[in-house]
């Protein structure tokens, strides 16, 4: 069987990362998107709820499993028998950080990433953005699924 991880805060999930885990998912036998919980990181949504949010969102894709972890991805991988990371690539920017990671995932435990150069319409798109412009009373309705857009508007209207 084939299994891949898509790791990420996912603070909150974007149609960006729907399209990198949509892709993976037709791909690979099993994904599982694992949000990465970084207790000194102050989040907008709890852990539990951008789990329920991806639950949510993939709740079509009968091969996608939604799961937490804290520390090494790659020591999630090496635990779960997962030889791959799916990471979306927005930029020429990503791509220097990201291959550094992927060259020491591989060096610490063998376990290799498959870079996907995201949709262009996604170019752009960033969990931190799509928070920012929320805040300030912007419209992201078309860059985040309806139901993470009802939680979002909740969540910062009654933050200001």
């Amino acid at each position: 069987m084939r299994r891949a991880l898509c790791p990420g805060s996912f603070d909150p999930v974007t149609n960006g990362h729907l399209d990198i885990i949509d892709r993976a998912a037709n791909l690979y036998d099993e994904v599982v998107v694992a949000i990465f919980v970084n207790q000194s990181k102050s989040s907008l949504f709890e852990v539990d709820e951008r789990r329920e949010m991806l639950a949510e969102v993939t709740a079509g894709y009968p091969n996608v499993t939604i799961d937490t972890f804290e520390g090494l991805v790659v020591d999630y991988c090496r635990v779960h028998d997962i030889p791959v990371i799916v990471k979306g690539l927005r930029a020429v920017s990503d791509f220097d950080y990201e291959l550094q990671m992927a060259q020491m995932n591989r060096g610490l435990a063998g376990v290799d990433t498959l870079f996907m150069p995201t949709n262009p319409e996604y170019s752009f798109l960033a969990s931190s953005l799509v928070k920012e412009i929320a805040k300030w009373g912007g419209d992201v309705a078309l860059l985040v699924p309806p139901i993470v857009l009802k939680r979002l508007t909740e969540r910062t209207s009654s933050a200001g």
